[in-house]
Order: structure tokens, then sequence, then C-alpha cells
């Protein structure tokens, strides 16, 4: 798979990079857990080291498996995160 910058991936996936960076600040979170769909891990350390260059946060990627929104990993409290982000591939129609 080709190295994509962080637009190119906005292309395909509405990321919403700013939102993130703008909660993670609010919040002054210093840990950020990234938990991705497979379809989007390709992708993960790119929009993670975009992540850490916009805040003051340190970001891991969670890389186990997950099956939506509900799945939050067990190992999250022996993490120490402050915040965990998840994202998701599918159009959501309200």
């Amino acid at each position: 798979m080709e190295n994509k910058t962080i637009d190119e991936i906005n292309e395909i996936y509405d990321i919403e990079i700013n939102k993130i960076v703008k909660t993670i600040k609010k919040g002054e979170n210093k840990k950020v857990l990234l938990q991705f769909p497979e379809g989007m891990k390709p992708y993960s350390t790119v929009i993670a080291n975009e992540i850490e260059g916009k805040t003051d946060s340190e970001v891991f990627i969670w890389l186990g498996t997950c099956f939506g929104g509900c799945d939050v990993p067990l190992e999250v409290e022996k993490l120490g995160v402050d915040l965990i982000i998840q994202f998701g591939h599918s159009v959501w129609k309200f």
C-alpha cells in the first residue's frame, strides 16, 4: 500500500483532524489512544503523527481488533490514557 499524506487520507475519510485537535487541547489530554477499524489501520501512523504534531499529547494506536464504538479495549486503564478517539469508515445516515 502506498503512503498517503494526511490530505489524501482526508479525501477518503472525513477524519476531522481540527475537531480532534480542539478536543484534545480543550481537555488538556496528555495521553490519547486512537482506535481504528481494520480498513483504516494502514493510515493510522500518519493520522497519529498529525495529531501529535498539532498537540502536546502523546498518541498511541490500538492495533487490536475493533468491532465498533462500543468495543473499548480493556487494557485502556493500564495504559493510563486520558482520551480515546475511535474512528469508523462507514457513512452514518441520520
